[in-house]
């Protein structure tokens, strides 16, 4: 069975929109957060890792919307 194609979405206030990222992708499963990126302890990043199973594609627009920086990206893989 083919893996799933999954977005998560992030942007750092609430006044912000989410229009752009990851339009024009089709995705079974989104999840997005409205907070500050300056660590991982996001509701919806954890919720969007659990979802995750092998064989699954994760989107994002950019890296800087899943992690700040090298650490916290071999964090989130890890």
């Amino acid at each position: 069975m083919p893996g799933q194609h999954v977005g998560y979405i992030r942007v750092s206030t609430l006044d912000q929109s989410t229009a752009r990222q990851l339009e024009g992708v089709t995705l079974e499963k989104v999840f997005e957060d409205k907070c500050s990126g300056r660590d991982t302890a996001r509701p919806a990043l954890r919720a969007c890792l659990d979802w995750l199973r092998e064989g699954d594609t994760l989107h994002v627009h950019s890296i800087d919307r899943l992690a700040r920086n090298l650490a916290d990206l071999q964090q989130v893989v890890g």
